[in-house]
């Protein structure tokens, strides 16, 4: 108290004359705030507030002694919607909430009692759902091999377990349910659609029809062989020196009922033709004897686009719109193998190679080229699908020794592939390159040419395994474009030949690439030309007009070929009946006695060749002419004895080809003991796993 005596307010209250006043209680009172001074203030014992202790549910100890309302309070922080009740419920293992049926007595004395199932309580050792217990796995046995000599049989640490099970079989529930999921599948699938597209007819009925009286001639021949005495050499590796230009037409072959599209000859031999046409129909022709048709074959719905023979002529593929693409068999005319994918092919074109002829590609609208197995009916599944065009694939063409091919579509570009490989190596396309719809290869295969849309033939050179365009290089003055008109080169490489849109057949010099001939083949589109290979001047057209087949030769390029058809009066028929030959003096008695006369015709005066393996003079004579076809009578003994002298040189002849048939039969014996032997061999070989043969 004597402190706030001496205790001034402010140094403002002091007075002008700083005169102090004395400062007392009763002063200090009256200006102090009223307030309560406690000194002593009441203290709560109790805590009204409630603490709640906050249980993590992921922990497996407990540090403190909680109620039940604290273990079971509901997860702090904000819920998911998306989880279902079972998901919210309280887990006491990682997939959710687990009870083993018994529980350690609370309230016993000694903690080894239990109480629910004791008896899973003593299987289990009295573990609860938290402490860990071995499954035993580690202690499986497996069936080890450690012997590094036992190169087949040495399993290392991979072994499998002795009581492990590689094949597992479910209840008859699961299998069913199974077996639903599984047709459930293959209905939605494409192979299965097909088949029952196949199934319910959509295919069309597949037959084939023999023009010929037999199959085979008198000595066992299949029609596929060529024959021995056509005045042409039909090996092949024959191949004619120099080339003409055709003159004349000397055939037309009449049968389809709609356009042709194209033309196949028949391989190494080319003394039959296969053309396909928009009447659904594909015909095999004869290119020497009577020009017949030899077999028709039938068997899709829609025109016929493209055919391609195998690299022995057994067996022929056929593309067409119907989306199907069918292995036939030449000589019987039956269907070996169907191939269908649901999408038009435009080509197709087998493996030149003869390990690899059983496969082969297909060009098809959907900008895919697909590569096919005949052997199983099946994409190949190394491959399946080359996929880089941008539009339909129109052709294809094998060049470096068969391991690479070129591929033009409408989308202006050419692509090089390699073999089995679905990646382009190469793209040509250049600014003035039009789409090309067909392309061939030159026989020294040095050249690739193809029909290019503003109606010119481009040029591509073959360098080892490179494609390369002569843009410089081009064959014009036809008109081609919007047809699919087919090129094709003269055995010696001399002329270049294609078809146009007008019906004209145009042959180009190929070194100096100028017109040499042209003329009006077909009243409307030529779609496909061909040179025979075997031949100097002959050349195969087919076109849209009136559903024939051209065929035009130069005669004086041709030996053309004797028939001998002599005419025989008042002979016996013993005589003429018998095989072998009669004495020329029977003959001439015979002759002096009836006035026999002979006639015949002579082409060109050339000397004979005969067309058949057994000549019969006293059946079947020399038949000569003038130049001009007029015929010559014989009137005088020096032509009687000239025929003397071709009836000698006759019996000679047929002396000659018999032991020509001898040596023939022996080695066809011999061929045929061959063929036994290897299929034989073939029988004892080990197959490797994974091949089935193919009947």
């Amino acid at each position: 108290m004597d402190l706030l005596k001496g205790y001034v307010q402010s140094d403002e209250e002091l007075s002008d004359d700083d005169s102090t006043q004395a400062i007392s209680l009763e002063n200090c009172k009256s200006l102090a705030i009223p307030t309560d001074l406690t000194v002593a203030p009441e203290v709560a014992t109790k805590s009204i507030l409630k603490q709640i202790a906050i249980v993590d549910p992921r922990t497996k100890e407990l540090t403190t002694n909680p109620t039940y309302e604290q273990l079971f309070q509901p997860e702090a922080g904000p819920s998911n919607p998306f989880k279902s009740e079972n998901q919210k419920a309280q887990k006491n293992v990682l997939t959710g909430f687990d009870t083993l049926g018994y529980a350690r007595n609370p309230t016993a004395d000694k903690s080894h009692e239990f109480i629910g199932n004791k008896e899973a309580a003593i299987g289990n050792q009295g573990a609860s759902l938290f402490e860990s217990k071995k499954t035993g796995g580690e202690k499986r046995k497996r069936q080890a091999n450690f012997d590094p000599s036992d190169i087949e049989g040495y399993t290392g640490p991979w072994a499998k377990y002795c009581d492990e099970k590689t094949i597992a079989k479910p209840d008859p529930e699961l299998q069913k349910e199974m077996d639903e999921i599984t047709r459930k599948r293959q209905a939605n699938s494409r192979r299965f659609k097909r088949k029952q597209q196949q199934q319910q007819g959509d295919n069309a009925e597949e037959s084939s029809v023999l023009h010929l009286k037999e199959a085979q001639d008198y000595q066992g021949r299949s029609f596929l062989v060529p024959p021995a005495f056509t005045g042409v050499n039909l090996r092949a590796d024959a191949a004619p020196e120099k080339c003409f230009i055709p003159k004349k037409q000397i055939h037309v072959y009449k049968g389809h009922t709609k356009g042709v599209n194209c033309l196949q000859w028949f391989p190494k031999s080319a003394h039959l033709f296969l053309s396909c046409s928009m009447d659904t129909k594909i015909k095999l022709w004869e290119v020497y004897g009577k020009h017949q048709v030899v077999r028709t074959y039938s068997g899709h719905k829609l025109p016929v686009r493209e055919v391609a023979f195998n690299n022995e002529g057994t067996e022929f593929l056929s593309a067409s719109f119907d989306r199907y693409i069918k292995l036939w068999d030449t000589e019987t005319g039956q269907v070996k193998q169907r191939f269908h994918t649901g999408h038009i092919p435009f080509c197709v074109k087998f493996h030149p190679d003869d390990d690899k002829n059983h496969m082969f590609l297909s060009g098809m609208q959907n900008k895919k080229i697909v590569q096919w197995d005949t052997r199983t009916g099946e994409i190949v599944q190394a491959t399946e699908e080359y996929d880089r065009h941008l539009g339909a694939v129109n052709s294809i063409t094998f060049f470096d020794k068969n391991r690479r091919f070129a591929s033009t579509s409408d989308d202006k570009s050419i692509r090089i592939w390699e073999w089995e490989i679905p990646v382009d190596t190469k793209l040509i396309q250049n600014v003035g390159l039009h789409s090309i719809p067909t392309m061939n290869k030159s026989p020294n295969e040095k050249w690739v040419v193809g029909q290019s849309m503003d109606n010119r033939i481009v040029l591509f050179q073959l360098i080892d395994d490179k494609l390369r365009f002569a843009k410089k290089k081009a064959f014009r003055g036809h008109n081609s474009a919007g047809y699919a008109c087919v090129t094709d080169f003269s055995p010696d490489m001399s002329y270049l030949i294609s078809g146009d849109a007008d019906g004209k057949l145009f042959i180009w010099d190929w070194r100096t690439h100028k017109i040499v001939a042209r003329w009006k083949a077909h009243d409307s589109t030529c779609i496909s030309a061909r040179w025979h290979p075997k031949e100097k001047s002959k050349i195969l057209t087919a076109g849209w007009d009136t559903y024939h087949i051209s065929i035009y030769l130069n005669p004086c390029s041709k030996v053309q070929a004797l028939n001998w058809s002599f005419s025989i009066v008042g002979l016996d028929s013993s005589m003429l009946s018998s095989r072998s030959l009669v004495p020329f003096r029977e003959l001439s008695s015979a002759i002096g006695g009836s006035g026999m006369r002979v006639r015949g015709r002579f082409q060109n005066w050339r000397p004979p060749i005969y067309s058949a393996p057994h000549v019969y003079p006293l059946e079947m004579g020399p038949d000569f002419s003038y130049a001009d076809g007029r015929p010559i009578y014989v009137t005088s003994r020096i032509q009687l004895e000239y025929k003397q002298d071709q009836l000698r040189l006759a019996k000679k002849i047929v002396h000659l080809l018999s032991e020509v048939n001898e040596m023939e039969a022996a080695h066809k014996q011999a061929e045929s003991r061959r063929i036994v032997q290897a299929q034989e061999l073939d029988a004892l070989r080990p197959k490797s796993k994974g091949t089935r043969s193919i009947v």
